[in-house]
């Protein structure tokens, strides 16, 4: 059952996350404009691109990274501000304990990592893709990078394609050699020269075929000026850029590593790193709200200036944690589902530990 005090530090609690929220966003904007100033105005990029474009877009993004600092701040500021008036000695004094004065603040953390993880799931994709873009045209050094070069997918058990190059803009492969096996033997080769992608019709279509079909006593040579195909490789196989995660919505994600592992294209813990990451990421909201409960419940020497730093020094090595055990998760060195929760987890048992230990 709610009661009063629950109902107090719900909506404090909300208030000031809301609060910084607002403040880091407005100080993350004017660096970030600060920095690519001279660039927006050399590339030839309006007002209204900049500020309806692209920061309109980047903000959402801005939101899903600072959120879990904003709650953790705002949770360390209204639980120390509350052991500094003895507000919780007091409760404790009227028989609530501090696990159930707990309750509140998981009331909070919940609500809030729902909010997060539709709003990353559904929401923000389209406007990673729409800043992505803004950032290939206007910012140098900003741009994805993608393999476009010498792509090998294997398109069946037995079939196995390599494109020269492939045009993501176009989704036009050239150059390409299509190699089918017969056991450990070669049955048929076939170059290509360019194959297009019809959206409308979901198909390829290839010009410029030469196929050679091998046999016992030699080979046919076929050609073939023209023809649409249905392939089990798709224009998205082609096409990786180190953010495509972050440009789909959780179910496009999970289609697109099930393409990668389909193609048989290499690397695929990566793209799993940063999807298992995504869905693990807004329950850090639970977990910093456990780690500040716990660190600030007592009364400690340096007042708001050690909750604010505390806070900010917290973050900084939860969020070093996650960006140093990602990439042993990208190589396969450790599973990608274990890279993604690691940091939370680790920082879970802190916050218990702690809770634990504090005066009771």
């Amino acid at each position: 059952m709610i009661k009063k005090f629950d109902r107090y530090i719900i909506t404090r609690l909300l208030a000031i996350t809301i609060f910084v929220l607002m403040v880091l966003i407005f100080i993350f904007v004017v660096i970030d404009f600060s920095e690519h100033s001279e660039e927006f105005t050399d590339r030839g990029a309006t007002f209204t691109q900049i500020f309806g474009v692209y920061y309109l877009n980047y903000i959402p993004e801005i939101i899903r990274l600072i959120v879990p600092v904003a709650v953790f701040i705002a949770c360390l500021f209204l639980t120390g501000q509350m052991a500094e008036r003895l507000e919780i000695i007091a409760l404790k004094a009227a028989g609530i304990s501090l696990y159930r004065l707990l309750v509140p603040y998981l009331i909070v953390g919940f609500m809030v990592t729902g909010i997060m993880s539709y709003v990353d799931g559904f929401l923000i994709p389209d406007a990673n893709e729409k800043r992505i873009a803004f950032e290939a045209k206007y910012l140098d050094g900003k741009s994805e990078k993608m393999d476009r070069n010498q792509l090998f997918r294997q398109e069946s058990d037995d079939t196995i394609f390599k494109i020269g190059y492939f045009n993501p803009d176009e989704k036009t492969g050239y150059r390409v050699d299509a190699t089918t096996f017969a056991g450990d033997s070669v049955s048929e080769t076939m170059y290509i020269q360019r194959m297009t992608w019809v959206e409308e019709e979901k198909q390829w279509k290839l010009k410029g075929i030469d196929k050679r079909i091998l046999t016992p006593l030699g080979y046919k040579h076929v050609h073939v000026d023209s023809m649409d195909t249905t392939l089990n490789i798709y224009p998205r196989d082609l096409a990786r850029t180190t953010s495509d995660i972050y440009q789909l919505t959780y179910p496009e994600a999970r289609n697109y590593i099930q393409s990668i592992e389909r193609s048989g294209a290499g690397n695929v813990e990566s793209p799993k790193v940063k999807l298992y990451g995504r869905y693990a990421y807004p329950f850090s909201m639970i977990v910093v709200l456990i780690v500040g409960f716990a660190l600030a419940s007592v009364r400690r020497a340096g007042g708001k200036g050690f909750y604010i730093a505390a806070g900010f020094a917290v973050s900084f090595i939860y969020l070093v944690m996650m960006k140093v055990i990602e990439p042993f998760g990208g190589t396969g060195e450790i599973p990608p589902l274990l890279a993604a929760i690691l940091p939370h987890l680790f920082f879970l048992l802190v916050g218990i530990g702690a809770l634990f230990n504090a005066r009771k």
